[in-house]
């Protein structure tokens, strides 16, 4: 696996905890260790999603700016598995 698809993978893996724990929470919402948990892994998500974004291009359209021009549909899909 390159280092592309392990922050990749990092990424998505961050990013299901979030949601997962944020459905708890929907249902839980003062249970303290389900918020510390939800805001471990927003954390780690950010970070990750930054460094990804950083070498690799945007995941996502609000980050779609690079370098002052549009990047978002103008670099590989990080889903196509281009290894430019």
């Amino acid at each position: 696996m390159t280092a592309k698809n392990k922050l990749l993978c990092k990424v998505r893996q961050y990013y299901f905890a979030m949601v997962d724990s944020s459905l708890y929470l929907d249902s839980h919402p003062i249970c303290k260790d389900g918020l510390a948990y939800f805001k471990k892994y927003k954390k780690l998500y950010e970070e990750a999603k930054e460094e990804y974004e950083k070498d690799y291009g945007p995941l996502d359209f609000e980050n779609g700016i690079k370098e002052d021009k549009w990047a978002w549909a103008t670099e590989p899909w990080p889903w196509e598995g281009s290894e430019n």
